[in-house]
């Protein structure tokens, strides 16, 4: 039971919570997408939504069947987590949270470059250091297996150590610079005396983005110190779930404490 709960449950929530704050930001940017720009609210709803599917797919690794495929499904998502979600995000708020200056093309080409740079590292990784995949539980008939790492030889802990390291930068550097963003343009918002409200939304916007990250630097360190068992992830997942909430939070708050954006039209009714 423990082990559907951990492998398949927690992921699926976070997937459904990702998905409802995808749809959010949708409704949200139909009435102030003129105001605050209908790039960033795109971006940041397609970084949302790809966030979702994400999550929704991690029980793939685990009941597609034995070694090779939690190896080949964990590379592939996490593929896409650091070569195309978290430079989407990095990009995304840069829109969402504009400068006087527009965000020059060559950060956004960075970012992918750097994240696909860091996926591959990661992915050559795990071609060398899983080698076999183990039996965490069997629900409903349903077996659940977990990669394995080093089943047939001695840990190399350098490989661990890499490994790590990549996920350092992407996800989490990528991350914690969007959150970075976030709180400076906070504190030097010029239009606060009139959109009152957008320092706090980014506080929120803020907060998400540090518990996203801190979760899964405890998470990293965490299985990294219990010999890289992988179950002990649950505690990111369970991170990005609290995140998302606060984010979502963040997005439903009006820019100005009088919202006239979201008043019905007093036209026609004189």
């Amino acid at each position: 039971m423990l082990a559907f709960v951990v492998n398949i449950f927690v992921p699926l929530t976070a997937g459904i919570v990702y998905f409802l704050m995808a749809v959010e930001v949708n409704r949200v940017s139909k009435v102030r997408k003129i105001m605050f720009g209908e790039i960033g609210y795109r971006k940041i709803g397609i970084a949302f939504l790809m966030l979702s599917v994400y999550f929704i797919t991690r029980p793939l690794q685990n009941i597609v069947g034995p070694h090779p495929w939690p190896m080949i499904i964990n590379s592939l998502r996490q593929f896409f987590l650091m070569a195309v979600i978290s430079p989407a995000i990095l990009v995304g708020i840069f829109h969402w949270v504009p400068s006087e200056d527009h965000t020059p093309k060559s950060a956004a080409f960075a970012a992918y470059a750097v994240g696909f740079f860091m996926a591959l590292i990661y992915i050559l990784i795990n071609r060398v250091a899983v080698d076999g995949s183990k039996i965490v539980g069997v629900f409903g008939g349903m077996t659940i297996y977990d990669p394995a790492w080093f089943s047939a030889g001695q840990p190399r802990f350098e490989l661990v150590l890499i490994h790590l390291i990549s996920q350092l930068v992407s996800p989490v550097g990528f991350i914690v610079l969007a959150g970075a963003y976030v709180r400076h343009r906070r504190h030097d918002y010029e239009l606060s005396h009139v959109y009152n409200l957008m320092p706090l939304k980014w506080k929120y916007l803020e907060t998400g983005l540090g518990i996203f990250a801190g979760s899964l630097v405890v998470a990293g360190l965490a299985a990294f110190l219990g010999q890289y068992y992988t179950y002990l992830w649950v505690i990111y997942f369970m991170g990005a779930i609290v995140a998302g909430i606060v984010e979502l939070q963040g997005i439903k708050i009006p820019p100005r404490a009088t919202p006239i954006d979201l008043q019905p039209s007093m036209a026609g009714n004189g």
